[in-house]
């Protein structure tokens, strides 16, 4: 296998760094690398992608090392795809076509699979050509079937056409269950925390120490791809959710976003993103970009910002951490952690709770002491500061999410709620 990455002076991604990731993301389902390399290309061409040169050495690599596939780190039209493939004589897929053999392998649920088969059939279709070689003979068929003289090509668009629109319709189904699951979340209600990053940061080894989850957590890129939820107790004892998220990479396919979108759109409902970094990578600063523009482009804005758990610390030398260290103590929304060691974990859920704590007003209500419900409602979706009681009432003073108190006084119409502070 021949993974090519394509050299971009003065970008923003160092070259060696994207090739590590095209190896990876190799490694991800399971190919032998033969050899990796970097190619300096400064226009893309747009018969073979690469310059003529580099077309005859990667010709004759591919056949002195017996090469079965060559993996360019890069988008390719199908016109470059199929003319590669022809020159090099062996197959040829792009980053988009890796990634998506990635997802294909991991997918797990039904929401899962069809949200890579939707992806997958978008980025196959304009491809359809490179399947025939017999496109000039002509097969009639029935009127259902698209009518006499239907070439094969035709017939294979119309069937993905077909299933595409067959598969966008169950996905909205699935976005519909899910607006339902957030409304049903919304009543009891727990807030929503979303871990996010960039592939490989550690999220799931995180979710897994603080959910005690057993979440697929491995070494490898998108080790997660189906969005996993726990219910977890913060130390004042705060109910929240935590949600584990696919992980974002460099130049995501844009049919990947769009296909994804349903699970993506828990981290836009989530009422607290926590940006989970690699800190032991040379590349975290251009991975955070990449994870802030999907962000953007999801509509989670930065007010509030995301909090950010710095992970892997320890694989960080004393000088960096100290670094790092530094930057938290004057930032209390950056926490130091090791998901492995367990390390900062508590901090994190801090400023969790910190979060929390600061979008809460505290309020006072009397209550008629034979309304248990209301009473039980207070305990259970707030933290009641006080009670006193006399022979008729109760008087309470709550912390608690400004909607849900609005919520209550909507809910139980007889309770007086005198006023509120910022908590």
């Amino acid at each position: 296998m021949q993974p090519v990455s394509r050299g971009r002076p003065g970008g923003a991604r160092d070259p060696d760094r994207q090739l590590e990731e095209a190896v990876g993301l190799a490694a991800a389902i399971n190919l032998a690398v033969a050899r990796a390399e970097k190619v300096r290309l400064d226009t893309a061409r747009p018969g073979t992608f690469l310059g003529p040169g580099t077309v005859e050495w990667l010709h004759a690599l591919v056949a002195e090392l017996e090469i079965t596939l060559v993996v360019i780190n890069a988008a390719l039209s199908p016109i470059q795809q199929r003319n590669l493939e022809r020159a090099l004589q062996t197959k040829v897929i792009d980053r988009t076509g890796l990634i998506l053999e990635i997802f294909g392998a991991r997918a797990r649920t039904h929401e899962g699979r069809l949200q890579v088969e939707l992806a997958a059939l978008t980025y196959q279709r304009s491809r359809l050509v490179r399947s025939w070689t017999h496109l000039e003979r002509q097969r009639g068929g029935f009127g259902f079937m698209g009518g006499p003289g239907e070439s094969q090509l035709e017939i294979d668009r119309r069937l993905t056409d077909e299933r595409i629109g067959k598969l966008r319709r169950e996905l909205e189904g699935v976005k519909r269950t899910r607006g339902l699951h957030r409304r049903a979340r919304k009543r009891v209600p727990y807030p929503v925390v979303a871990l996010v990053g960039y592939t490989n940061a550690g999220k799931s080894t995180l979710f897994n120490r603080l959910a005690g989850a057993k979440v697929m957590a491995r070494d490898l890129l998108f080790a997660t791809l189906d969005p996993t939820m726990r219910r977890i107790k913060l130390q004042a004892g705060r109910q929240i959710i935590l949600s584990d998220t696919v992980g974002f990479i460099s130049e995501l396919p844009t049919n990947l976003v769009a296909a994804f979108r349903a699970t993506l759109e828990e981290v836009s409902e989530a009422d607290i993103v926590v940006h989970v970094r690699d800190a032991a990578n040379d590349d975290s600063v251009s991975q955070k970009q990449d994870v802030d523009q999907v962000l953007a482009d999801l509509g989670v804005g930065e007010d509030p910002p995301p909090i950010e758990a710095l992970n892997k610390i320890d694989l960080l030398d004393p000088g960096a951490r100290q670094a790092l260290a530094e930057r938290a103590a004057r930032n209390h929304d950056v926490v130091l952690i090791s998901a492995v060691t367990g390390e900062g974990g508590e901090e994190l859920l801090r400023a969790v709770e910190r979060r929390l704590s600061a979008a809460r007003v505290v309020r006072d209500f009397d209550v008629d002491l034979v309304d248990g419900a209301a009473i039980a409602w207070l305990y259970a979706h707030g933290d009641v500061i006080r009670r006193t009681d006399d022979d008729t009432r109760a008087h309470l003073t709550v912390s608690l999410d400004l909607a849900d108190a609005a919520r209550f006084l909507d809910r139980f119409a007889g309770v007086r709620g005198p006023g509120d502070q910022t908590a």
